[in-house]
């Protein structure tokens, strides 16, 4: 069993397999060039295995994987497959786009996949290109369906955004509620990559959206999960997630392993050691002990920088693009 320095237990593992991305959306990466890591400073699948299956080995029952966009690493599968087939009652789970996923929702599900969350962000295709920059929509689309069709458990997320989206928070609800599925509303995370121009919305504004609709009644989060849950009075039910908040800190369960084997304890935590050498040379001892006191750094509560305090705004310096939301 995994545990922290505070007594929590530790089970989930988030892992992001490449920092590149076929879109450049407003939140996350606009202005960043599509370049990538060299090939040679990426830990293979294999040598990912190799940290994997000791985390499994130590306590680890959920793993996310997570990018950049992780569809755009090749023969992601298969890798998929190699977890799976080690622990073949690991809860496996995937974040995506959605753009590749027309192509490969039934290969991920024959390897092991068992759940997906995909962003989806507009119900317009103006607006998605708006925000991803790319003519989007009809692909995003046609994903969703594919991953419904494979028989995936399938979530939506959402990041609504003052003057761009903030009208389809109720149209997107609707979409998931006609399909039988979720969407979790994330508030936007201010952080130093996405475009300054930005304003998200509060939970509270997003409730106050669905409430001109619905009438709402909160049920509370689910285990460790960010998420607080809502449910409409048809049995509807929604997720927000709030990440200004600390209150889900108290719970959290998760580390995160990056595509060149940093291994981070907190997602608005700048400080991370690397697992890379010690993987590569096959040295599960030296793994181990670096995972070890990453759990004992790992902070109470998350954190924002505070450049923007006199504004009333904290802003994370956390490049989410290179460790997965």
């Amino acid at each position: 069993m995994l545990i922290d320095g505070h007594g929590r237990r530790v089970d989930y593992l988030r892992v992001s397999v490449t920092e590149r991305c076929n879109f450049r959306c407003q939140y996350c990466m606009p202005e960043k060039p599509f370049s990538w890591v060299p090939r040679e400073n990426l830990l293979s699948f294999e040598e990912l295995f190799v940290f994997i299956r000791t985390a499994i080995d130590e306590g680890i029952t959920k793993i996310r994987i997570t990018g950049g966009e992780p569809l755009l690493r090749e023969d992601l599968d298969k890798f998929i497959a190699m977890i799976h087939d080690y622990k073949n009652d690991i809860d496996l789970a995937l974040t995506t786009n959605g753009y590749l996923l027309e192509e490969t929702a039934q290969r991920l599900k024959d390897a092991g996949l068992r759940r997906i969350n995909i962003s989806l962000d507009s119900l317009k295709s103006e607006v998605a290109w708006k925000i991803a920059q790319k003519d989007i929509l009809a692909k995003v689309l046609s994903g969703i369906d594919k991953a419904i069709e494979a028989g995936l458990k399938v979530k939506i997320n959402m990041v609504p955004l003052k003057g761009v989206n903030d009208d389809e928070i109720v149209d997107i609800l609707h979409y998931c509620r006609d399909r039988g599925i979720k969407v979790r509303f994330i508030e936007y995370m201010e952080n130093a990559h996405a475009s300054q121009s930005l304003q998200g919305m509060h939970g509270k504004e997003i409730l106050a959206r669905i409430k001109e609709a619905h009438t709402i009644r909160a049920l509370g989060r689910e285990g460790a999960s960010p998420s607080f849950n809502y449910v409409l009075e048809d049995g509807t039910e929604f997720g927000l997630i709030d990440p200004h908040k600390h209150d889900f800190c108290e719970s959290c369960n998760r580390i995160r392993l990056t595509a060149e084997g940093h291994l981070i304890p907190c997602l608005y935590f700048d400080e991370a050691m690397s697992i890379a050498e010690h993987v590569k040379k096959g040295d599960i001892a030296g793994a181990s002990e670096v995972l070890a006191q990453v759990l004992r750094d790992k902070p109470k509560e998350n954190r924002w920088s505070h450049e923007n305090t006199d504004e009333g705004i904290n802003e994370s310096s956390r490049a989410f693009y290179q460790t997965g939301g």
